[in-house]
């Protein structure tokens, strides 16, 4: 199985950023640890703090995987195009925040791509990274 983790904008500074709502364990170690783990699964990692490069690596990537797990980052709320690259590729995709976005600035408690992902999983820390894995080794067709 092929799984792509994508983060978006500002995801690299995860354990140094905002620790209190981010928590102080890096996002590039957690990730490293959690795709060791999994040995029957192929990932691939990238992180870009720019919309079209994560609009490329979605259709790089988009048609060959069997999964995606996304962290747009700020741009869930914002980007259309985004949504639109999701829309047009068939790898299911699984929406995937650190934070409770829904608990925080009302400017977050919207999604531009929740409606053409699979699955969304928020407030769960680093660990819905872990969830988000599992759900497409149950849910995603693959060989």
């Amino acid at each position: 199985m092929k799984i792509a983790i994508i983060n978006g904008p500002n995801l690299n500074l995860v354990g140094r950023r905002e620790p209190q709502i981010y928590g102080h364990r890096s996002l590039d170690d957690y990730l490293r640890e959690l795709t060791e783990g999994y040995a029957d699964v192929q990932f691939s990692l990238f992180q870009s703090n720019h919309e079209g490069s994560l609009i490329d690596e979605l259709q790089r990537v988009g048609f060959d995987c069997d999964g995606i797990v996304l962290n747009a980052g700020g741009y869930t709320h914002t980007s259309i195009a985004i949504a639109d690259a999701i829309a047009a590729i068939t790898a299911p995709v699984v929406e995937v925040h650190i934070s409770d976005i829904y608990s925080r600035e009302p400017l977050r408690h919207v999604s531009m791509i929740k409606d053409v992902c699979v699955h969304s999983i928020v407030g769960h820390g680093l660990d819905g990274y872990c969830m988000a894995i599992e759900y497409l080794m149950k849910n995603a067709p693959h060989p």
